[in-house]
């Protein structure tokens, strides 16, 4: 449409009656506190969005939402075969099983959020230039619809670690799980909002972010303990400040030895979701008019 064009049609609509001081061009970005106001008010949208793709996930294959339950069972009984069984990581360890399943299951749940948000953008191309929003919904949805495919995935991890020999005992730490939970969102958001807009700028990001999640699990001691192997200081430091790493200490902490995790894992972690969501949020943001090029 022309510059003519416009003009014509706003003065058509002022004609009409219809104010228009409220209207801006949808390439422009609005600033940060009329852009946080705009995905409040699209809350619902983005919740409903959550859900109908978390429930289309498994649409088409025989067992449907079955797969929910047997993906996480599958992906356990893999890296306990390989690592328990075939190469003896489990010397040593009282609970090994009780350990990869913790550490695989939680950790696959990030590591479909950071595949995913790096070409959220790209994949959601027609609907964002077919309307109006805030574009942030793109990646905030993909967190929600995660959390939600995560519920069924902690029950059969919870009856895992129970039922399988030499089992754990259901304490009342357990009952600090959700505040985990939530802080694992935290961290889910705030890497699938600088992912997405880097994904937007880099399309090649998409082939190497799955080598990056593969070191990053190898580091974050998901499937065998990563402290018997640290011997320099500044290594150590490095998996220490590791929000993955103490994310999963916390999760293991409570589920298998039914402790408190140290003052120190919930500092690490609540840092580092507040850094990741804040700085998320904005460099998202910032690039909110090139979304719908």
């Amino acid at each position: 449409m022309t510059s003519t064009e416009n003009r014509g049609l706003l003065a058509a609509l002022t004609t009409a009656g219809h104010t228009v001081d409220h209207l801006r061009p949808a390439t422009v970005r609005p600033g940060l506190a009329q852009y946080w106001a705009d995905l409040v008010q699209r809350r619902h949208f983005i919740w409903r969005d959550s859900r109908s793709r978390s429930g289309t996930q498994y649409a088409g294959t025989f067992l449907g939402r079955l797969w929910f339950f047997l993906m996480p069972l599958i992906d356990a009984v893999f890296y306990w075969l390989i690592f328990g069984v075939v190469l003896g990581v489990s010397r040593g360890m009282d609970n090994f099983v009780a350990y990869v399943i913790v550490g695989v299951l939680m950790f696959r749940s990030t590591a479909r959020v950071m595949n995913s948000a790096t070409v959220s953008l790209r994949s959601s191309r027609a609907m964002i230039r077919a309307f109006v929003f805030p574009r942030a919904s793109v990646p905030i949805s993909g967190v929600l619809r995660e959390l939600l495919a995560v519920f069924p995935m902690v029950a059969v991890m919870l009856v895992l670690i129970i039922a399988i020999p030499p089992g754990v005992e259901v304490g009342v730490m357990w009952l600090l799980m959700p505040f985990v939970l939530l802080l694992q969102a935290g961290l889910n958001l705030g890497l699938a909002l600088w992912l997405a807009r880097l994904g937007h700028m880099l399309p090649d990001l998409s082939r190497v972010i799955s080598v990056a999640v593969r070191f990053l699990m190898y580091g974050s001691g998901v499937i065998f303990p990563i402290d018997r192997f640290l011997t320099m200081p500044l290594v150590k430091t490095i998996c220490d400040l590791n929000p993955i790493f103490q994310m999963l200490t916390a999760y293991r902490s409570l589920l298998i030895h039914n402790e408190m995790p140290p003052a120190s894992t919930w500092a690490t972690l609540i840092v580092w979701v507040v850094v990741l969501v804040s700085t998320g949020f904005v460099f998202f943001w910032r690039g909110e008019s090139t979304y719908g090029r």
